[in-house]
């Protein structure tokens, strides 16, 4: 597509995301459709002195592979892609599918035998970032089955989509600066929370974040962004949850997922559709039936679910969870191959208590906190 918006979203990412610099690797992983943004970015790397570094991607490949592949097959990954990932200054990761449900039918088995591969090349990378060693950001890019699971049209889709990470206007990294502050004022805000019970609709979970770091996304690791999250204590979960949204990714959804958790454990999880699919995900490995993350969604350009996991999760108003690895510089210390979030609708009849006292209720705080807005 050729839009200039693209082009903004391309010098955002360089310039306030990941922050190039002259002399910089960057390595740009791209599906062939999201060409045009990976070609942007590129641009605004080499305007700023850095380098970039092209991986082009094919989905029909990767999934050849699930199709066709041997179980070592299925493990192996590349060696100079872990290089890269262990040398490069940034990385930037585009989200863009062509067919959204392509993997329907592929054996779940074998798709997390490739996810676990897939986590430990990565791990190398999120290590880094996590020691500030680099900088990494995941961005979402336009498709018409990315619209078509939302069920708009493209260009609804691809306005919706560039109107949330704001590169609509001519100063974006103006905006996302502003955004920052509202959210490091929140999460100040939940920072001496010791615990919090979810109450909504076939939900009652209690989740210790005690000693545990709130960290504002603010553009700089995904776009669109606009939550704050952090990774509950691992044994602590107690309750039961029902998620409101359908889930779409790999090629799978999630619809009507219940889980009920004990000493931090899901012990039982039931889904109206996947249900296959989530008990393969469970089974990855043994930190994936923990929870790695609560976060409150605060994008109020995203306003309904659209069927990706990476503006659902941001919908002003909800909650999300997510199954699988935490943040170290949350504090969290749970491993796994897999972060699969799943959003709770907490926008009417729901209630978020903070050691006892409400805080968050109908999907809005309760308390202002200096910076405003978006918080």
């Amino acid at each position: 597509m050729t839009d200039q918006r693209i082009e903004r979203l391309g010098e955002l990412i360089v310039g306030y995301s990941l922050g190039l610099r002259p002399g910089e690797t960057v390595r740009i992983d791209v599906p062939v459709v999201a060409t045009p943004l990976g070609l942007a970015i590129a641009q605004a790397a080499l305007r700023v002195g850095a380098r970039p570094i092209l991986a082009a991607k094919l989905p029909e490949l990767e999934e050849l592979l699930l199709r066709e592949g041997s179980d070592e097959q299925l493990g192996w990954t590349s060696p100079i892609a872990a290089c890269e990932l262990a040398e490069v200054d940034a990385a930037v990761t585009i989200w863009a599918e062509t067919n959204t449900r392509s993997r329907s039918r592929l054996d779940p088995r074998r798709e997390q035998l490739r996810s676990v591969a897939l986590g430990h090349q990565a791990a190398t990378l999120r290590a880094r970032v996590g020691r500030g060693e680099a900088r990494w950001c995941g961005v979402l890019y336009p498709t018409h089955a990315h619209a078509q699971e939302a069920e708009l049209s493209y260009r609804e889709y691809a306005d919706l989509l560039l109107a949330a990470c704001h590169v609509d206007g001519p100063d974006p990294a103006a905006h996302w600066r502003g955004v920052a502050v509202a959210l490091a004022a929140r999460a100040e805000a939940l920072a001496p929370v010791r615990e919090l019970r979810i109450l909504a609709d076939g939900t009652d979970l209690t989740l210790s974040v005690a000693g545990r770091s709130w960290i504002a996304a603010d553009g700089r690791q995904n776009l669109p962004d606009g939550e704050v999250f952090t990774s509950p204590l691992e044994t602590s979960a107690r309750g039961e949850v029902a998620f409101s949204f359908p889930v779409a990714f790999g090629g799978h959804e999630l619809d009507g997922v219940r889980l009920r958790f004990e000493g931090g454990r899901v012990v039982h999880a039931e889904a109206r559709v996947g249900q296959q699919h989530l008990q393969a995900m469970l089974a990855t490995d043994a930190g994936a039936s923990l929870l790695g993350e609560v976060a409150f969604g605060l994008n109020p350009e995203l306003d309904r679910p659209l069927r990706h996991i990476g503006l659902d999760e941001k919908i002003a108003g909800t909650m999300h969870l997510a199954l699988g690895r935490g943040f170290p510089q949350a504090g969290g210390s749970n491993l796994s191959a897999v972060h699969t979030d799943l959003v709770l609708d907490t926008r009417a009849g729901a209630e978020v208590l903070a050691d006892g006292e409400p805080i968050f209720r109908d999907g809005r705080f309760l308390h202002d906190v200096s910076g405003g807005g978006t918080a």
